[in-house]
């Protein structure tokens, strides 16, 4: 048994200890003051900032300051010292009355912590008042046949001090009739009774006259006066007596003045005046009596004025009804006043964060604010509420403080602002409510990149465009705000064709204006491609990329140019061949040109622009072809010159020309003797030294050719001449017509021809060889290619034709023509007419212009040399022995043979040592030069 009884006892002490220690916790978080009254203004209360745990200089850092409600301020804080002082002069009297006890309570908000402290100050009495009677004298009826021991009540004095400086005694000034007797009241009121020690005589003295003091306990002791008149009446023996000795009654606040209350009736038996009761009120202070009003004569008493009973809520007064021979009499009223909801709920804000910043987590404190109703029961009870809102809730703290708390994230972009009405009701009938608005400002944070209208942009520039033009312009948008709205705009780094991007565009950082820096060329740029940054002034800043696509637009500024024919580097002038006997339609060459621009300003259509007689010869709208009109006549001369005009589709149309020489001859002798006509006139600005070898060249070349033709002559005299001849006309029948012969190169054009001599002096006989001609790559009939060995004759001094005929020169071979399918680009058709179609292909027409253009360029670099390399396909006397099949991507179709309907049909099966399509197989090499 005792074990269990100790265990019972060690457990109870443990509940004890925390029962103690809760208690602790709760009145240490409850701060005590005493102050006295009547203090100066900035008197030390107590040290605020120690009892916080707090240095004085946190009080404003932490925004530390005083929470009072519905009153003055009557404390403050001292930011230097960390004290509470008082905020002026504190009158006890006028703050608790009469309370035993004067406490002023508030709380001490700690505004970082949002955390209340509560403050208990008591104001202490001192002795600042005088006990007082409410009139300066008194006069008192005494009937004369009053008994000793008759007690008549005095007035009370009243001392608003409390404790020892209250009223503590009465003193009746010396007087052989009367005396002082005081009577302590139940609630230890000190009531002073005159009281009648000897008969009263009226003929010895109708009147006395008496001084009561009442004096306080006070250090300095503090007293006054009161007259008493004492007057001796005739015998009056029966005193008023009220029908109820306590009245009772219960009124509305909200009553209007004027309303009537009750009536006290006394009544007096005695008759005449010793009956004839008037009333007044005995004991009351100096509010109440500004409240009500008493009828004197009646008894009735009514409001004066409106109660209020958030202020008094119960009055309590005597009545004393007196009769005309000095009797009285006394009753007492009891007022109760009944509360009714005439109070809004008061709403006072104590801390409003504003703004806030859109980042602050769920929970965030934005308001903290009281909420109380004056009106008492149901009537000073509050609810607060706010309208429906995601974005914030309402919490009850403390007693009847508020806070309003963040329910979510915010989100400046989809409302910077914050508009929030909180709403205070009681519960009383019908309810009453007040709304406080709140403004609340959300401040921006970087949090969004700038946007921009487009995933991607495509712009197009004409080309040529000026430097500094404005190109294009985008737009980035950021919903941030401020500084972090402010979007600058800048471009990738980019390397195009070895140079910076930089160098060709730039973008105005404010305004995303794109800019060309250069003028763009459609031959060198077709498009650029090139990243856009937009990039914000946030900390840190953010950004966004987007691609934009500039495309260059083909403008007509190109003029056609002539790929073929050329004129020769070396000052002659170059001539195409074409027999009198060549038919209507025969192909004397081809003109081609091209066009570097693109699209329809790249279509190109030929015309004859001027011809030295017109009508022998035609030009093909859209292939080129020089051909001939009509048949040629004797009386056609043997130079025809003519012009022929190239022009482009753009708008405005450029053109170009060029000249031709065409030689009609039916024997090399004909064209041989026309010559020196053909010759171009010297460059009077050439120098002289450039003179002297053209003229040098020209003789020993004419001297030449004089010795050859006069050999022929001697040696081929006694032959026969019509066969020579004939045999002569045939071989000259198959000369391409794409070899241009000067009269500078003569050598060169019986040598690429191959009419070579081999004469000996020991012989009558002498051999005319006509050895393979060097044509690797140049144009040759079928017959003369399938030769395997060199053709060579021997001639005797008698010149015995019969026995060694010479073998003409065979015809050309029509298999080497291209077909019109084959021919690209502008320079052909697919119906091998003049009304051919244009291609419709914009690439197959780059392409092409790629092609010849690639071709051009490498013609340009070579040198004048006449004569046919190998690998030149005989255009050498005009691009250069460097100018070869392997330097010409697929460019057959500029070489033409005159005299036939011939084009190259497959030379790249030349080269890799195969038969043409059209020929035998022959594999001879002709790559190697003969010795002259």
């Amino acid at each position: 048994m005792a074990a269990p009884t100790k265990c019972q006892l060690r457990g109870r002490l443990v509940l004890l200890c925390s029962l103690l220690g809760m208690l602790w916790e709760a009145r240490a978080s409850q701060i005590r003051y005493s102050v006295p009254e009547e203090t100066e203004k900035g008197y030390i209360v107590g040290n605020i900032s120690k009892d916080l745990a707090l240095e004085p200089r946190e009080l404003a850092e932490r925004g530390v300051r005083i929470i009072s409600r519905g009153r003055t301020q009557l404390f403050s804080l001292n930011p230097r010292s960390g004290s509470l002082v008082t905020a002026g002069r504190i009158d006890r009297e006028e703050l608790c009355a009469q309370s035993p006890r004067c406490l002023v309570n508030f709380k001490v908000l700690v505004e970082d912590r949002v955390k209340l402290y509560g403050i208990e100050i008591e104001v202490t009495d001192i002795n600042d008042s005088a006990p007082k009677f409410q009139a300066e004298s008194l006069e008192v009826k005494i009937n004369e046949v009053a008994v000793p021991g008759a007690r008549y009540p005095l007035p009370e004095a009243v001392d608003p001090d409390v404790g020892v400086n209250s009223l503590q005694s009465y003193q009746l000034s010396p007087n052989h009739h009367f005396s002082l007797n005081v009577q302590t009241g139940d609630n230890g009121a000190i009531n002073p009774e005159l009281v009648l020690e000897r008969a009263l005589d009226r003929e010895e003295a109708a009147a006395h006259h008496l001084v009561l003091t009442a004096s306080d306990g006070g250090e300095p002791r503090r007293s006054s006066t009161v007259r008493i008149h004492v007057t001796v009446l005739d015998t009056n023996d029966n005193a008023p007596v009220f029908a109820q000795p306590i009245y009772r009654v219960k009124v509305l606040e909200n009553v209007p003045p004027g309303t009537w209350l009750l009536t006290a009736t006394a009544s007096d038996l005695d008759e005449g005046t010793n009956g004839k009761v008037a009333y007044k009120f005995w004991k009351i202070n100096e509010k109440q009596s500004l409240l009500f009003q008493l009828n004197e004569n009646t008894g009735e008493i009514s409001i004066a004025k409106s109660l209020d009973y958030e202020e008094c809520s119960f009055y309590e007064m005597e009545i004393q009804a007196e009769d005309g021979g000095g009797l009285k009499g006394w009753t007492k009223v009891l007022i109760s006043v009944e509360d009714v909801n005439d109070n809004r709920p008061e709403v006072t804000i104590t801390s409003l964060f504003s703004p806030v910043r859109e980042d602050a987590p769920q929970g965030t404190v934005i308001l903290l604010f009281n909420a109380h109703d004056r009106d008492s029961g149901k009537n000073g009870q509050v609810v607060c509420s706010i309208q429906e809102n995601l974005s914030f809730k309402l919490e009850n703290s403390e007693e009847d403080y508020y806070r309003l708390l963040t329910a979510q994230i915010l989100d400046r972009e989809k409302a910077s602002e914050y508009n929030i009405t909180v709403t205070a009701t009681d519960r009383g009938t019908p309810p009453l409510s007040t709304e406080i608005h709140i403004t609340l400002q959300v401040t921006d944070i970087n949090d969004n990149p700038p946007a921009f209208s487009q995933a991607s942009y495509s712009v197009y520039l004409p080309e040529n465009n000026a430097r500094g033009t404005s190109i294009f312009s985008v737009i980035a948008y950021d919903p941030d705000s401020n500084e972090n709205s402010r979007v600058i705009y800048s471009l990738a780094e980019d390397i195009i064709q070895g140079s910076p991007l930089s160098t060709y565009v730039s973008i105005n950082s404010e305004t995303g204006v794109l800019y060309a820096l250069c003028s763009f060329d459609y031959e060198q740029f077709r498009d650029l491609q090139m990243q856009v940054r937009a990039s914000d002034s946030g900390n840190p800043p953010l950004s966004s990329n987007v691609s934009l696509r500039l495309f260059v637009l083909d403008l007509n500024d190109n003029a056609p140019e002539i790929l073929y024919p050329t004129l020769p580097t070396d000052g002659s002038t170059g001539v195409e061949l074409a027999p009198r006997s060549a038919e209507p339609g025969y192909l004397v060459t081809k003109v081609v040109a091209v066009d570097r621009d693109s699209g329809q300003n790249a279509w190109l259509s030929y015309r004859l622009f001027k011809a030295s007689e017109p009508g022998l010869f035609s030009v093909g709208l859209h292939t080129g072809e020089v051909r001939t009109a009509r048949a040629l006549l004797d009386r056609d001369v043997l130079k025809q010159s003519l012009v022929v005009a190239v022009q482009d589709h753009g708008q405005p149309p450029l053109s170009a020309t060029v000249t031709l020489t065409v030689a009609i001859a039916d024997s090399i002798p004909d064209i041989l003797a026309d010559l020196g006509s053909l010759q171009i006139p010297a460059d009077l600005e050439a120098s002289d030294l450039t003179l002297y070898l053209v003229v040098a060249v020209t003789v020993v070349s004419c001297v030449f050719l004089t010795f050859v033709i006069m050999l022929l002559a001697l040696r081929l005299r006694h032959w026969h001449t019509s066969h020579l001849l004939r045999a002569t006309s045939d071989g000259l029948a198959g000369v391409p017509t794409s070899h241009f012969v000067g009269v500078d190169g003569v050598r060169a054009f019986l040598q690429t021809y191959s009419q070579e001599f081999s004469l000996t002096a020991d012989s009558r006989k002498s051999h005319l060889i006509f050895p393979q001609p060097n044509y690797a790559d140049t144009l040759i009939s079928q017959q003369s290619y399938e030769k395997n060995e060199p053709l060579c004759v021997s001639v005797d001094s008698k010149f015995p034709i019969e026995d060694t005929p010479l073998v003409p020169q065979a015809p050309p071979n029509t298999d080497w023509r291209f077909s019109q399918a084959q021919r690209p680009g502008t320079s052909g058709s697919q119906n091998g007419d003049d009304t051919g179609t244009w291609p419709n292909n914009q690439f197959d027409t780059e392409m092409l212009q790629a092609m010849i253009l690639a071709s051009a360029s490498e013609a340009a670099d070579g040198s004048s040399t006449l004569g046919g390399g190998a690998g030149t396909m005989g255009l050498s006397a005009r691009y250069g022995p460097q100018f070869t099949l392997q330097h010409v991507p697929d460019y057959r179709q500029n070489v033409y043979i005159p005299g036939s309907n011939a084009t190259l049909t497959n030379a790249a099966g030349k080269r890799d040592g195969k038969a043409p399509a059209g020929g035998n197989g022959n594999k001879k090499k002709s790559g190697k030069k003969e010795k002259k």
